[in-house]
């Protein structure tokens, strides 16, 4: 049908397409979008030798993890698996708990670093079921942080205004999260971006050439810039620096206080109930799964706090090896070893290191291939 005086032969071709040709057009997108990511790879190198860590300004690129571990994965390294503790905040690359582990057995296997800061145990599901795919008939060293269950907070049973970290990696129907509030639009957003590989790359290429910003945004913060420039890599992927100064928590120049943290029961926890379920999906896959609970900093801590920490911690690491998975609880490092109240220092992961090469459930994880070096392939 078209409008009186209207010549068609002037309109638009551009939306006039047989149905035929919108399949054939859906189909090459569908292709360009398969292809990008993967041809990506090969151009864009990854330097992801021994003590490799994601650099904490791609927190928020899982894509770029999702790389390190099939990459790790792939070497036969053993995957040392958690939030910022396993990264190391307060240390370099070089001084980090997988480091030591690998100096601690004298350097015949690659412990690898995939630690991601921020990733409290619902985000961490997220980000092993939609970016861990790989890890599979692996040994994984898993750390338990009970911070996340100090208080409601944290066990997001309760909204905070700053929100929480990652919150794009968890749970976005169900099960229902009381302090996640999103849009129906972003939650769908969400999902898509854990399905479909290519908004992952595109999420990773805002991150690391785009300073967070999608093109359009970059292009109106820099109108006079040549857009090859968004090519060109703005992030520290080297990732060889300290977040925080590395200062024990009792220097008075910090202003931390002993707490009096919330505890929240294992039985009303969701954090716990997102933890567990990592476990089992690591479990299903035919991993060898070693469970490292702790160590908190017990000297931040109120008596009465600290009493109910260690009933919680007591009762998860025995629910674990109710559950048949190994389990170790090292005991608490000094008081100057810790930056705060769950990351250790330099010295403390060391210390941790040394304490976690001795126990048998670590001692038993098979020899694994020797390290030809330590660049890495």
């Amino acid at each position: 049908m078209s409008l009186p005086g209207l010549d068609v032969r002037f309109g638009s071709n551009v939306v006039r397409l047989s149905a035929w040709q919108w399949l054939v057009t859906a189909l090459l997108l569908v292709l360009v979008m398969s292809l990008v990511p993967s041809i990506w790879e090969r151009i864009e190198p990854l330097e992801d030798g021994a003590d490799f860590r994601i650099p904490y300004e791609l927190s928020y690129d899982y894509w770029l993890y999702q790389r390190h571990c099939r990459r790790s994965a792939g070497r036969g390294d053993v995957l040392v698996v958690g939030d910022s503790v396993i990264w190391g905040p307060y240390v370099t690359r070089q001084e980090t708990l997988p480091h030591y582990l690998a100096a601690a057995t004298g350097g015949c296997r690659r412990f690898a670093n995939l630690g991601l800061d921020g990733a409290h145990p619902a985000a961490l599901a997220g980000l092993v079921n939609s970016y861990g795919a790989d890890i599979a008939g692996c040994d994984v060293i898993l750390h338990c942080n009970l911070l996340w269950i100090s208080s409601p907070e944290h066990d997001l049973r309760k909204a905070r205004p700053a929100g929480f970290n990652h919150p794009a990696l968890v749970a976005q129907f169900y099960p229902d999260i009381p302090a996640y509030d999103e849009t129906l639009s972003r939650r769908i957003g969400n999902v898509l971006d854990r399905n479909v590989t290519f908004f992952a790359w595109a999420n990773h290429m805002r991150a690391s050439r785009l300073g967070g910003h999608d093109l359009p945004t970059w292009s109106l913060d820099h109108p006079y810039d040549n857009p090859g420039l968004a090519l060109r890599p703005t992030a520290d992927v080297e990732a060889d620096k300290r977040h925080h100064p590395p200062l024990p928590w009792s220097d008075p120049s910090r202003g931390i206080r002993r707490q009096a943290y919330d505890w929240t029961d294992l039985e009303q926890s969701l954090q716990w109930r997102f933890f567990q379920a990592t476990v089992a999906a690591l479990k299903e896959r035919g991993n060898r799964v070693v469970v490292v609970v702790g160590p908190f900093n017990e000297h931040m801590m109120e008596a009465e706090s600290l009493a109910v920490y260690r009933r919680l911690r007591d009762q998860a690491a025995a629910r674990l090896r109710q559950q048949g998975v190994a389990c170790c609880v090292p005991p608490v490092l000094p008081s100057e070893l810790y930056g705060d109240a769950s990351h250790p220092l330099a010295r403390g992961y060391r210390q941790l290191a040394e304490w976690l090469v001795r126990q048998k459930e670590i001692a038993d994880l098979p020899a694994g291939r020797q390290v030809a070096d330590s660049v890495g392939r």
